[in-house]
């Protein structure tokens, strides 16, 4: 499994009493499909896992399978802070058909290097589907280092790593100590461009949940090293990749989703619909991307 290009993290739609709206759930998902997104993250913090009990959590990533029947890879979000339901969620996804897990470094209880090495590994020793490691330290207090992250690549069924550090400098050594082979995708749209342009393999993306079509077209034309082209687009793009993040994700991308039509606007406590002092300046970003 080698994916490359504009990989969305999915929003999960909820209705206005947090229950997972399916109907919306298959609209996205052929959306996707007709913009050229390149693969789904199901269930990841964008899609709210951290709110959904395990049984919401496997039977989202089964009906995304199963919308999806074969015309896009569905990535089951699968972490946890703790190993033996990161163990669980991942032979679920696995079970359900999904193509690959992405887990999230365990947050909150803040493992050493040791400790994240034992994690993933025990996961990966457990479970055989191809998984992508995912570092993203702004929100667990933990970072992976890239000499664990290299670790970690040996073992075969670990293929990949979503970075949301934002820190383009790790790139070059990411891709020395891990090889060719070993995927790496941006974890920030900020610097998601420049990532792809500079060796990255993709952008696993909340912007894209607004745009999939202008993500799809930039990742293309940054991978294709069309730095132009690329930055170009992503001008369109930047408004967005900053507007998304005015609150904590996925307040603000979920409520652009609703006023785009795409799902009701439903959240689960402890998050909160957007601030109404933020709605002009997220509307004028999508105004700028094109979509409104």
């Amino acid at each position: 499994m080698f994916i490359r290009g504009s990989i969305v993290a999915l929003i999960t739609p909820m209705d206005a009493d947090g229950a997972v709206d399916e109907g919306s759930l298959a609209r996205l998902i052929d959306l996707h499909v007709a913009s050229g997104t390149a693969a789904i993250v199901a269930v990841g913090t964008t899609g709210e896992s951290a709110t959904l009990d395990e049984s919401e959590h496997c039977e989202v990533i089964r009906r995304c399978v199963e919308l999806s029947a074969g015309r896009l890879p569905i990535i089951a979000g699968t972490g946890a802070n703790s190993t033996t339901e990161a163990i669980r969620l991942t032979r679920c996804a696995m079970g359900a058909g999904a193509d690959a897990a992405l887990l999230v470094t365990p947050y909150y209880n803040k493992p050493t290097q040791a400790g994240l090495i034992a994690h993933y590994l025990a996961v990966a020793e457990a479970v055989a589907i191809p998984q992508i490691l995912y570092n993203v330290p702004g929100r667990t207090a933990c970072d992976m280092l890239p000499e664990t992250t290299a670790r970690l690549a040996e073992h075969p069924n670990i293929v990949g790593l979503k970075d949301a550090t934002g820190d383009l400098a790790r790139l070059p050594i990411l891709r020395e100590l891990c090889g060719p082979d070993f995927g790496l995708y941006s974890g920030d749209d900020a610097t998601g461009c420049e990532f792809m342009l500079i060796g990255g393999d993709g952008v696993i993306s909340v912007t894209n949940n607004v745009a999939p079509a202008l993500m799809s077209r930039m990742c293309d034309a940054a991978l294709g090293g069309q730095r132009d082209a690329a930055e170009a687009l992503n001008r369109q793009l930047d408004g967005l990749h900053h507007a998304l993040f005015l609150e904590s994700n996925p307040i603000p991308v979920k409520w652009a989703v609703a006023e785009l039509g795409l799902s009701p606007t439903g959240i689960r406590l402890p998050l909160t619909r957007l601030s109404d002092v933020h709605h002009d300046a997220l509307r004028a970003a999508m105004k700028r991307a094109g979509v409104l």
